[in-house]
């Protein structure tokens, strides 16, 4: 009998059931490896940070630095020796500690020193948000200035804006694409703020520094004080990481993971957004717009001449997960007592697919605006499907001093429905009826129905969010960590 994954060299969890995220570079980026690269960093931000106020010789904290390299562990030993102590950090201590003893045994008895398991993950895991919010929020950017040039070229492109599925008034494809550029620019702004404030785990055993500050009276510079150390070591350990200095040690209080939560899933709920626009402007009988033209993609095992709207399929597909992975995330918030039993323990691979299925959707979103390609001439032709229906409101407003606003409606709506039997354009139909032709003439009533002259403040609106900059965005500033 073949084995199930005989032949197979993908890796447990090669993409094959999320495309959205494959080959993004947020996949690298969150990963099995950038996860225990990240606890390694911590580890040795820690013994660094130790060594800043002479707890830690500076000689240890060099060598803890240069044997924490993930190459040289074995992430699937690490993982199966978890199963022993329920989180991979035991096993990493023993292994570091290994490794580093190897080449200077005085050394490692400094490895870990007065930590704890949780301490070493939380930061590892606020280490691998900040890398993968980093490449996130770029990509947000990037769509938004790709959004910026589609908003600002098309300002007057006119065409059906549609409520509840069918056709409404005329706007214009100018403001649609300005308005999915200020969901991701909002977007962008949530997770630079969350990515400044994420913060390094700090606590000991039980969230009171204990073992910090007992290792710290046995270092090489012995008598600290037992106020200024904790926060001594706190500022230290956030400079050596790049992480923000929390405000107390944060092991049950998880607002650092449910803001990141909330961020991814505000960020894949607005580029869900721009997805399912183009999802309905792309429709066959529809073709307001075209999704960028690659040879290959888009493909039916079954019919040939479709070219289906891949990248827009794979953004809602992350837009319909990362809520409910972020509501469980959330849920984690209700963790008892100093540490809690499985709650801490489920954060973990929520918040990776969260992470990874939002960088998928931005990195796929960003590829989306820049080639993201309406069809001006198809709008104009479906705006007239309706016979000129689109401007009713128009012609109520024109109505209503003469015949009042109730009777205007009344008449309007009465008109549309035989217009709608009678397949015959409304503007006929008015013509006929006494109280519409005493007040308008046929050329007046041509130019009421004109749907390229009524568009509101439509040009107004996106030269306005045009021409005044995006706040000023906290990533643009922060260096990767």
């Amino acid at each position: 009998m073949t084995h199930p994954e005989q032949g197979f060299d993908g890796g447990p969890d090669a993409g094959l059931l999320s495309p959205v995220r494959v080959g993004a570079p947020v996949e690298e980026a969150v990963g099995e490896r950038a996860w225990l690269q990240a606890m390694l960093d911590a580890e040795a931000a820690l013994a660094r940070a130790q060594a800043r106020l002479g707890t830690v010789p500076v000689a240890a904290a060099q060598a803890i630095t240069a044997a924490a390299r993930a190459e040289r562990f074995d992430a699937r030993a690490l993982a199966v020796a978890a199963r022993e102590t329920a989180n991979p950090v035991v096993g990493l201590v023993r292994a570091l500690t290994g490794l580093v003893a190897a080449e200077d045994p005085q050394a490692a008895e400094y490895v870990h020193r007065g930590s704890t398991s949780q301490d070493v993950l939380d930061t590892g895991a606020m280490l691998v948000c900040a890398r993968a919010l980093h490449l996130i929020g770029a990509d947000l950017l990037r769509t938004a200035e790709d959004l910026a040039v589609l908003a600002r070229e098309h300002a007057d492109t006119v065409m059906a804006g549609r409520t509840l599925a069918l056709h409404a008034v005329p706007t214009t494809f100018g403001l649609k694409a300005a308005g999915w550029r200020q969901l991701v620019l909002d977007a962008a702004a949530r997770v630079s703020a969350v990515r400044a404030s994420l913060p390094v785990s700090l606590g000991g055993a039980a969230g009171t520094l204990a073992g910090y500050l007992e290792y710290a009276d046995t270092g090489p510079a012995a008598a600290h004080d037992e106020e200024e150390y904790p926060d001594r070591l706190a500022e230290a350990f956030a400079a050596e990481t790049g992480l923000a200095r929390p405000v107390l040690p944060w092991h049950t209080l998880r607002t650092p993971v449910a803001d990141t939560a909330a961020a991814l899933a505000f960020t894949t709920g607005a580029l869900g957004k721009f997805a399912v626009d183009v999802q309905v402007l792309v429709r066959t009988e529809i073709g307001e717009a075209a999704e960028p033209d690659v040879a290959g993609r888009g493909s039916s095992s079954a019919m040939p001449h479709k070219r289906n709207p891949v990248l827009s399929t794979l953004i809602r597909s992350a837009a319909l997960q990362v809520p409910p992975l972020a509501a469980g995330l959330t849920q984690c918030l209700v963790a008892e007592d100093e540490r809690p039993a499985g709650v801490w323990h489920a954060e973990w691979l929520l918040l990776r697919e969260c992470l990874r299925l939002a960088g998928g959707a931005a990195w796929t979103a960003a590829e989306l605006a820049r080639g993201l390609t309406p069809d001006p001439r198809r709008m104009l032709r479906n705006l007239a499907l309706t016979g000129g229906q689109v401007t009713t409101e128009r012609l109520a407003a024109a109505l209503a001093p003469r015949l009042g606003r109730a009777r205007a409606k009344d008449l309007l709506s009465e008109a549309s429905l035989t217009a709608d039997r009678a397949n015959r354009p409304l503007v006929r139909v008015l013509l006929e009826l006494p109280e519409v032709s005493r007040h308008f003439t046929e050329g007046e009533l041509a130019d009421l129905f004109d749907p390229t002259t009524y568009t509101g403040a439509a040009r107004a609106l996106v030269s306005r969010v045009l021409s005044e900059p995006p706040a000023p965005l906290l990533s643009d500033k922060q260096e990767e960590i």
